[in-house]
């Protein structure tokens, strides 16, 4: 009769001490101690100060592009903590900033500044393709300083050229504003038509951010309206250069 008994008081003790031990340790899975918390909260916090750190930085020496980047990472990653709050003070500006230094740039892309060799003078020009129609069907704007030819404004496009008798109209908007351009066809048979008043057309295009021009194809006599983004246009960079005559093509 003892050894049962023995037996019996041997299980008891094991199973005491098992459910003591099973009181003091953390199931697995199960919820984090309040110092597992506290520090998860801490390592949270210095991450988010060193990513703050970087982006004062930027801000500093004023890199929109990689500060609303890392400014919205940090309100992502970081919700809730100083650095993610003092971020949102400054996020909004530096988005609407980056967003129209992105544009100024894609306008500015647009324009293509050459100078060089052209029919034993030298030639300036400033051109840029129509927004509409694109791809093949687009048409390219010139603005052309020539040594011996003088300033001319003219469309240059594929096909065979544009419909003008004499001394024609093209139907012309400038930011919305609506004018009449006189125009001309050049002697050459090249597929352009040239802008009479060119000086006062340059003048009007360096104030506006787009214009239409309405001209008809000889295509078909294809009606086609004409759309530019001339907005990054930057008159420093269409060179000038040393007029000889000033008879144009």
């Amino acid at each position: 009769m003892t050894q049962p008994t023995f037996r019996h008081g041997f299980l008891v003790a094991v199973a005491c001490g098992a459910l003591a031990l099973a009181g003091c340790s953390q199931p697995e899975g199960g919820a984090p101690t309040q110092d597992n918390a506290q520090a998860q909260a801490h390592s949270k916090d210095a991450q988010a100060n060193r990513q703050l750190a970087t982006y004062r930085e930027l801000l500093r020496i004023k890199n929109d592009q990689m500060a609303a980047s890392l400014g919205q990472d940090i309100v992502d990653r970081y919700p809730g903590t100083a650095a993610a709050k003092e971020v949102q003070q400054t996020l909004p500006d530096i988005r609407k900033r980056w967003k129209a230094e992105s544009e100024s740039r894609r306008l500015q892309g647009l324009w293509l500044y050459q100078v060089g060799p052209m029919e034993g003078g030298t030639q300036s020009t400033a051109t840029i393709d129509s927004s509409t129609p694109a791809g093949n069907d687009r048409v390219r704007l010139v603005l052309r300083r020539h040594s011996d030819w003088g300033d001319s404004a003219f469309l240059y496009g594929g096909g065979h050229g544009f419909v003008c008798k004499g001394n024609c109209l093209i139907p012309a908007s400038f930011d919305g504003k609506p004018r009449k351009l006189r125009a001309y066809l050049p002697n050459g048979g090249e597929p352009a038509i040239f802008i009479r008043d060119d000086k006062a057309f340059v003048e009007a295009l360096e104030k506006a951010k787009k214009i239409t021009l309405d001209v008809v194809l000889q295509d078909g006599d294809k009606h086609e309206t004409l759309t530019y983004e001339v907005g990054g246009f930057d008159p420093s960079k269409w060179q000038p250069v040393a007029h000889k005559g000033a008879k144009k093509k």
